[in-house]
């Protein structure tokens, strides 16, 4: 009986002492967790200091005074050192967290320019796309390194998308492929079927399929022929950095024809950058205004296959341009055949801010505009390719 109960609270003790460090480390080493009556050691003392440089006041500028108050200053050396604690201290999700956090509440993209700290980061989406927002403003020798961080980014990016990617679009090409005389294993029943009901029996109960539905195998031409219309103003830089990456993906595939067009207020056609993703991103010039109805019009004018054209439209629809001019484009190109995909992001964070007046307005025309996630814009470039209704996250 008294092994037991030592037992107990032996392990009772262990619980609170645990609770009490893990509320230490919540509230941080400063006067707020005095109460605790804990000391940070160790690991725990170097997960504090890290977090202290980064959140250690409510206005997340890193400046109050004591031991929660660190800050990271001004330098790359010491920002480099702090993204090295940071990876020893954190698994790779929350680095990059905890990275991101600290280019938006320090105003730290500055500081990405120096090759020595470009060599220290995590490389995640958000970052490829805060390097490439600097555009000119970086100087040629973290060039080679800002390179280096996004080539990394874009090729783990494609080892995860691709292979979904052209299974999903292979598949959603043969089906769209009909023949009059389909194999016995390409016959679509359930078309088939619609087609055949004025041949019902009834005393059999059954109908006559005098006219098969089905489809064949995509040959080795052409058949779809897919326009990414990409916005590169400041708040879609996550969704470029995909884009440029399904833009690769596809143009890879023989039975589909790519092209990629990014725009602010101008427009830059980079479908002979497709090869390599990474030139496709450092081509384009993120942040300034938005004229969606100038790039539609565009990518208008080198559609030559309407019936057989997939046109994706990625922006927050913040039009700058004509808005009356542009809603009439999409009205148009949908006449004529266009299968006409919106999107508001490509990204995993969701939809950002959006122009909703003009969301409801493309869905008056028959063009709801959703955020995607990666892994679910396969499945929307099928059903866009068979011209089936689009699977939209949520309904």
């Amino acid at each position: 009986m008294s092994t037991t109960t030592a037992t107990a609270t032996g392990t009772d003790g262990r619980d609170a002492g645990e609770r009490l460090r893990r509320w230490r480390l919540v509230l941080g080493g400063g006067r707020d967790a005095d109460g605790t009556g804990e000391a940070l050691t160790g690991r725990d003392a170097a997960m504090d200091r890290t977090l202290a440089a980064l959140y250690g006041d409510e206005e997340g500028a890193g400046v109050r005074p004591g031991p929660r108050s660190a800050g990271l200053g001004a330098s790359a050396p010491g920002v480099a050192r702090w993204l090295g604690d940071v990876r020893d201290c954190f698994p790779a999700s929350v680095v990059q967290v905890m990275q991101r956090d600290a280019i938006d509440r320090l105003g730290l993209s500055a500081l990405l320019t120096e090759p020595e700290l470009l060599e220290a980061v995590e490389a995640d989406v958000h970052l490829a796309g805060t390097l490439l927002s600097l555009g000119k403003a970086m100087p040629e020798a973290s060039r080679e390194a800002a390179r280096a961080v996004v080539r990394k980014v874009v090729g783990e990016l494609e080892r995860r998308l691709a292979a979904r990617t052209r299974a999903a679009l292979t598949g959603a090409l043969d089906r769209s492929a009909k023949i009059r005389r389909p194999r016995h294993r390409d016959i679509d029943w359930n078309r088939t079927v619609r087609a055949n009901l004025g041949n019902y029996l009834p005393e059999y109960r059954t109908v006559v399929p005098e006219r098969l539905v089905g489809h064949g195998r995509a040959s080795r031409a052409v058949r779809k022929d897919v326009v990414l219309c990409v916005d590169q103003s400041g708040s879609m830089a996550a969704s470029v950095v995909y884009a440029s990456v399904f833009g690769a993906v596809l143009a890879s595939m023989r039975s589909v024809s790519t092209r990629l067009v990014v725009f602010d207020t101008s427009v830059v056609d980079l479908t002979d950058l497709l090869d390599d993703p990474v030139d496709v991103l450092f081509g384009t010039r993120l942040g300034g205004g938005t004229d969606i109805n100038r790039a539609l019009a565009y990518c208008q004018s080198r559609i030559t296959r309407p019936a057989e054209t997939v046109l994706v439209l990625v922006s927050d629809l913040h039009e700058g341009g004509v808005r009356g001019e542009m809603l009439k484009r999409v009205a148009a190109m949908r006449s004529a055949g266009v299968e006409f995909v919106t999107l508001l992001a490509l990204s995993d964070e969701g939809a950002p801010a959006y122009d909703r007046e003009h969301a409801a307005a493309l869905a008056a025309l028959g063009v709801p505009a959703f955020a995607c996630t990666p892994d679910h814009f396969p499945e929307v470039m099928a059903a866009a390719i068979e011209r089936r209704p689009l699977p939209i996250p949520g309904e």
